[in-house]
């Protein structure tokens, strides 16, 4: 047998063993990764919604489940979602937590995130997301990024991180795009469009 030939049977044997044992290990874990991102979700849907006794899902588009924080007497304390842009780095995703009336955030969540570790990563830190705790959104939303200091109003704007405006920007930017989609799919959605 030539040499060629036999590489061929012996990387194909490998090829074959390989395949198989990555797909026996796939499916010993795969039901563990799902059970600890649902834990994730969970985590983040409870620390961007105000205090609730139950949450449902709505489904609005094929992207966006709309989650709905309600109390034991069926009042709606306020809604979550995950919304996804870029960043610095392309591939952030939050929770957002925000009013019935979309008129303010109660939290965001960083879930996803491949921003420059020292700088951009920082937008995961207490301090920042703190920030858009309570911040307004309005018809026209329109929250001031400022940099190297405290926004005079904090209910309409943020302090960027240091080093990391562009990160700091991102994230405003998507929970804006985010929220006026998933308030006009919510809108529909309840007008029976």
């Amino acid at each position: 047998m030539k040499t060629s030939a036999k590489m061929i049977i012996v990387l194909t044997v490998i090829a074959t063993l390989s395949g198989g044992i990555l797909s026996f290990w796939n499916g010993i874990t795969a039901p563990k990764i799902k059970e600890n991102r649902l834990k994730v979700l969970k985590k983040a849907i409870s620390t961007v919604l105000p205090k609730y006794d139950n949450y449902e899902e709505l489904k609005l588009s094929e992207e966006i489940t709309l989650y709905i924080g309600k109390t034991l007497k069926e009042e709606t304390v306020g809604f979550a979602f995950k919304a996804k842009g870029n960043g610095f780095s392309p591939d952030l995703t939050l929770m957002v937590g925000i009013l019935p009336d979309f008129s303010a955030l109660t939290g965001i969540e960083i879930l996803e995130q491949t921003e420059t570790p020292g700088l951009g990563n920082k937008i995961e830190d207490d301090e920042f997301r703190e920030q858009f705790v309570g911040l307004l959104m309005g018809i026209e939303p329109n929250i001031a990024v400022v940099k190297n200091r405290k926004p005079k109003n904090p209910q309409k704007g943020i302090q960027a991180l240091s080093g990391a405006t562009i990160s700091s920007k991102a994230v405003v930017f998507i929970i804006i795009e985010q929220v006026k989609i998933v308030q006009n799919l919510y809108n529909q959605k309840m007008a029976g469009i």
